[in-house]
C-alpha cells in the first residue's frame, strides 16, 4: 500500500505561523552571517592565510549560490507547497553549518558556504507565498515586520553569541553549536503547519495559474526592476553590517572582539524595532483608507535617507559618535524594511506569481550580498579605509531612494494573461480541494 502526500484539512493560525517563519529566518541569518564573526578572530584567520580580499570573497560566497537558486525555489513553492520544500532545506543548511567547524581547507569552507547558500534560498520566496495566501493588505506590513524581525535578530543574536563562543572555546566549536540547535525549530514546524502538498489535481490548477503571470511579464514591468534595485540597494548596505561590521569595529575603531559583537547586536536590535513599527504604521493608515502605494513609498524614501547618515560616522572624530551613528543609520534603514517588502513582493504583484518574483527579487538581494562583501574587502584593500566602503554605501542608498519615486507606480505592475480564465481557475482549486483523499 502506497500512501501518497495529500494537503490535509487542519486549520492553522497564520499569526503563530508567522513567528514560526520569522525563526526560521533567524536562523539562517545566524548561520550566514556567523562566518563574519570567525573572519575578526585571528586565529581563524592565520589557519587560513586569509587577506583582506580573500575574505570579502569568502564572506560572500552563501551569497552567490543563494542567488542563482532563488527563481528555482520561487516556481517550487508556488507548485509543490512551502511545509515539505522548507523542511528539506532546512535539514540541509543546518547540517551544512555545523559541518563548517569540520573542515581544514579553504576550498572545503567554501563549499559549505554554497551549500548553505542553495539550502537557505527556500526561506523567502516559502515565506512570501505563505503570506499572499493567508494575510490582507492592511495586514502585510504588520506581518512583514514582525517577519523581518528575525532578518535581523539572527545576526544580532548571531554575532555576541557567535563571538562569545569563539572567545571562550573555538571558532570550530562556534560552527558546530550553532549549525546543529537551529535544529530544535524542525519539530515545531512539522506539527503546526498543514501539510500543502497538492494533489494531482491541484497540481495542475496551480500550474495554470502559475503560469498566468511568466517571468517575460514580470521582466518588462517596471515596478519589478524598481524592487529588483531597491532590493539590492537595501541589501547592499544590511549585508555590508553583517559581514563587515565586527572588522571594521575592531580592527578601525579597537573594539574587543565580545564588544564589537554587542554593538553589532544594537545596530540589528534598532532595525529590527524599527522595521516592526514602520509596518505597523503604515498598515493602520492604509486602513484609514490613505493610498497604500503612496504610504508604503513615503516610509521607503525616508529609511533610505536616514541610511545614508552612517557616513556621518565613517567620519566621526571620536569613538562614541562612530557609534552611535553606526546604529542610528542602520535602525532608520528599518522604515524601509516591511514597507519595501510588502509593496515590490505583494502589494504591486500578481498573487499568482508571487513566488516566482519573490524569487527573482531575491536574486539581487543575494547579488548585492555577493557585491557588498566582495567590493568592500577591495575598497578596504585599496583604501586602506573603511570611509571607501561606507561612501559606496551612501551611493547605493540614495539610488533606492530615486528608484523608489520614479518606478514603483501601480499603473507599472505586472500584467495577468487570461485573467478572465482567474474565476474559473479558482473554481477548479476548489474543485480539486473537494476530491483531495488518501489513495492506496
Amino acid at each position: 500500500m502506497k500512501l501518497a502526500l495529500r494537503p490535509d484539512s487542519r486549520t492553522e493560525n497564520p499569526w503563530a505561523i508567522l513567528v514560526l517563519l520569522a525563526l526560521g529566518l533567524m536562523i539562517s541569518f545566524v548561520d550566514r552571517t556567523s562566518l563574519s564573526a570567525a573572519l575578526a578572530d585571528r586565529h581563524f584567520v592565520r589557519e587560513f592565510a586569509l587577506t583582506s580580499v580573500e575574505r570579502g570573497w569568502l564572506n560572500s560566497a552563501v551569497f552567490w549560490s543563494y542567488g542563482v537558486v532563488q527563481m528555482p525555489m520561487g516556481w517550487i513553492v508556488d507548485r509543490y507547497g512551502v511545509k515539505w520544500p522548507y523542511a528539506l532545506c532546512f535539514v540541509l543548511w543546518c547540517l551544512a553549518a555545523a559541518a563548517t567547524g569540520m573542515v581544514t581547507t579553504l576550498a572545503a569552507l567554501i563549499a559549505m558556504r554554497l551549500m548553505i547558500g542553495v539550502a537557505e534560498s527556500v526561506v523567502v520566496p516559502a515565506t512570501y507565498r505563505y503570506l499572499a495566501d493567508h494575510f490582507a493588505e492592511t495586514q502585510k506590513g504588520t506581518a512583514l515586520g514582525i517577519f523581518s524581525i528575525g532578518g535581523k535578530m539572527g545576526p544580532a543574536l548571531g554575532a555576541p553569541i557567535a563571538a562569545w563562543i569563539i572567545v571562550n572555546h573555538s571558532w570550530r566549536a562556534m560552527f558546530v553549536a550553532t549549525g546543529l540547535i537551529g535544529l530544535l525549530w524542525l519539530l515545531p514546524w512539522l506539527v503546526m503547519v498543514r501539510n500543502d502538498y497538492p494533489s494531482r489535481e491541484a497540481l495542475a490548477v496551480a500550474k495554470r495559474r502559475a503560469a498566468s503571470v511568466p517571468l517575460k511579464n514580470l521582466l518588462v514591468s517596471p515596478v519589478v526592476w524598481g524592487g529588483l534595485v531597491n532590493n539590492f540597494c537595501y541589501s547592499y548596505f544590511a549585508f555590508y553590517c553583517m559581514t563587515w561590521m565586527p572588522a571594521y569595529l575592531v580592527e578601525q575603531r579597537g573594539l574587543s572582539l565580545e564588544k564589537s559583537g554587542l554593538y553589532t547586536f544594537f545596530s540589528f536590535a534598532g532595525i529590527a524595532i524599527v522595521a516592526a513599527l514602520a509596518g505597523w504604521s503604515a498598515d493602520r493608515l492604509i486602513a484609514r483608507g490613505h493610498d497604500a502605494v503612496l504610504v508604503r513609498k513615503c516610509f521607503i524614501v525616508a529609511g533610505f535617507i536616514g541610511g545614508t547618515t552612517v557616513l556621518l560616522g565613517a567620519y566621526a572624530p571620536t569613538l562614541r559618535i562612530a557609534l552611535f551613528w553606526n546604529v542610528v543609520s542602520l535602525s532608520l534603514l528599518g522604515l524601509v524594511t516591511a514597507n519595501t517588502l510588502a509593496l515590490c513582493k505583494l502589494t504591486l504583484i500578481p498573487k499568482q506569481a508571487v513566488g516566482l518574483n519573490t524569487g527573482l527579487q531575491q536574486v539581487a538581494a543575494s547579488l548585492a550580498g555577493g557585491v557588498s562583501a566582495s567590493l568592500s574587502g577591495w575598497l578596504l584593500h585599496i583604501g586602506g579605509s573603511y570611509e571607501w566602503p561606507m561612501r559606496a554605501i551612501f551611493v547605493f542608498l540614495l539610488t533606492g531612494a530615486t528608484s523608489t519615486v520614479v518606478l514603483l507606480r501601480r499603473e507599472w505592475a505586472p500584467k495577468v494573461n487570461d485573467m478572465n480564465n482567474e474565476a474559473q481557475l479558482t473554481q477548479a482549486d476548489a474543485s480539486a480541494g473537494g476530491r483531495r483523499e488518501i489513495r492506496e
